[in-house]
């Protein structure tokens, strides 16, 4: 095979509409477009959605969810995580999110939740603790400090 033996399948190219070409064409005098109307003259254009003065689709389905925007947004720990650090470490939001254990905004709270076991005396601060947290932090000789919101 050769390069100007290359063909397209039947079908793949289609010819132009060309309207508007006299009456013989089949397509002349309203050019496919109708008698009158909003779709038969020039320049014509319809909002995306747009039902034809029918209440929209979009309109008609109910709204789904809400989000309180006075909501306080928190990021959850495990302390299995905090294994990784030194005994005597400070661990505070601005330190984890130095070392890439947490994402997001600075102004996000921090709550350390008790999945995990550890065993490392840590200094924690967050804006909330989970009661069995507190107890596993304490029992491994750490202490909590509840930071302010």
């Amino acid at each position: 095979m050769k390069l100007h033996e290359l063909k397209n399948k039947a079908g793949a190219r289609k010819r132009k509409k060309r309207v508007g070409c006299g009456m013989g064409s089949g397509r002349g005098k309203t050019c496919c477009a109708g008698n009158k109307g909003q779709m038969a003259r020039k320049g014509h254009k319809r909002k995306i959605g747009f039902e034809g003065g029918q209440m929209r689709l979009i309109r008609r389905l109910p709204k789904v969810g809400f989000n309180r925007n006075t909501g306080k947004k928190m990021v959850v720990i495990n302390i299995g995580v905090l294994n990784d650090f030194l005994d005597g470490t400070e661990i505070t939001p601005a330190f984890l999110r130095e070392r890439g254990v947490i994402k997001g905004p600075a102004n996000l709270m921090v709550k350390v939740l008790g999945d995990g076991k550890l065993s490392r005396r840590l200094v924690v601060k967050a804006h909330a603790f989970s009661e069995s947290a507190k107890k596993n932090i304490e029992a491994a000789g750490g202490k909590c400090e509840i930071l302010e919101r």
